[in-house]
């Protein structure tokens, strides 16, 4: 949490994409310092709000229940196919204001861009991600374009465009990147922590059941789940000026790693930190970050998950893991399964 917050580590230049790669993921606010950094950050915070997330509560649930719904005939399903990785991107989809009929084509985007920003993405990966980066920056700049001419509509995109902080606004190139940025962490993420979450629940059956005889415990289910399996593990930085952080000296110019998932398996903050307790109080978890950077969609991604993991532990009672193995997808910092086989 101190280097998360210190002001002598700033967001590393460890940006590998070139052309419209490298450009939009250089516009992330992801990656800027301050005063960029601060500037980008209370444009979007006023568009992304807690309260346009909370209005999306009555579509998230009724997504859940649709997706569930749609399934339980059947007896089984892959869950990340069928419920982790929809859930999110028909939420963020209706958040920006993306057409229905487009979703597929976000999803694959998002999933070709994503691995460039990686701790080390192969030639292929970043090449694939440069096509993405391309196809969508295109769509991204037609639909605000549409935005632009149209009548005012009550989305995100159209938020982001009207924003305004002391005269100033985002221009056209930081508008693609945000909608970007936003679309890659909202989906993605979200998708991990739904899928490490379940598979987590499924492998502690008392916890499990907890949940669903006591459905109300889900917030704090939800930040459980956030430590116990975190979808994000890394968080990289760079020093700017010498600064001693845990009794070592970091000099400037070196490359540091801040291990999230570690930080939240540590035992001096959480007793028996490999025991999943859904019921577990202490100290805040790292899963979203610290600081300047702590995520500006946690609001969000907590209401996904808690009526994700509230209807499936309520709706499938009979929920369990089918003796298959369990396919984790590639990479180091986002961690998330590929497939999860459930019977029910």
């Amino acid at each position: 949490m101190s280097a998360l917050k210190s002001h002598s580590l700033i967001q590393t230049r460890m940006i590998r994409g070139a052309g419209p790669l490298g450009a939009m993921l250089g516009k992330w606010m992801l990656f800027r310092d301050p005063p960029d950094h601060t500037r980008l950050r209370s444009l979007v915070s006023k568009a992304f709000s807690p309260q346009m997330a909370e209005r999306l509560r009555p579509k998230i649930q009724e997504t859940t229940d649709f997706l569930l719904d749609s399934v339980k005939e059947k007896g089984e399903m892959d869950l990340m196919l069928h419920y982790a990785s929809p859930l999110p991107l028909i939420v963020i989809a209706e958040l920006l204001g993306v057409p229905a009929e487009d979703r597929e084509r976000l999803r694959r985007w998002t999933i070709d861009i994503v691995p460039a920003i990686d701790f080390s993405p192969s030639r292929e990966a970043l090449m694939k991600a440069t096509q993405g980066c391309k196809e969508l920056m295109d769509y991204l700049r037609s639909i605000i374009i549409e935005r632009r001419k149209g009548p005012p509509k009550e989305d995100l995109i159209s938020a982001l465009i009207e924003a305004e902080e002391q005269n100033d606004r985002l221009n056209e190139e930081e508008l693609i990147s945000m909608c970007a940025l936003l679309l890659g962490a909202g989906h993605e993420t979200t998708v991990n922590l739904i899928g490490n979450g379940s598979y987590a629940l499924l492998r502690h059956p008392d916890q499990l059941a907890l949940l669903r005889e006591v459905p109300e415990c889900v917030e704090t289910a939800v930040e459980e789940l956030l430590r116990y399996d975190s979808p994000v593990q890394m968080a990289f930085r760079e020093v700017a000026e010498p600064v001693e952080i845990g009794g070592k000296l970091l000099r400037k110019g070196e490359q540091v790693i801040n291990l999230l998932g570690s930080a939240n398996r540590d035992p001096d903050a959480y007793p028996e930190p490999d025991r999943l307790d859904l019921r577990r109080t202490g100290p805040r978890h790292a899963a979203f970050g610290m600081g300047i950077h702590f995520c500006l969609g946690s609001h969000l991604a907590r209401l996904e998950a808690r009526a994700a993991f509230r209807s499936l532990a309520v709706k499938m009672p009979n929920l369990a893991l089918q003796p298959v193995p369990i396919k984790r997808r590639e990479g180091t910092n986002f961690r998330g399964l590929e497939t999860l086989q459930v019977s029910f």
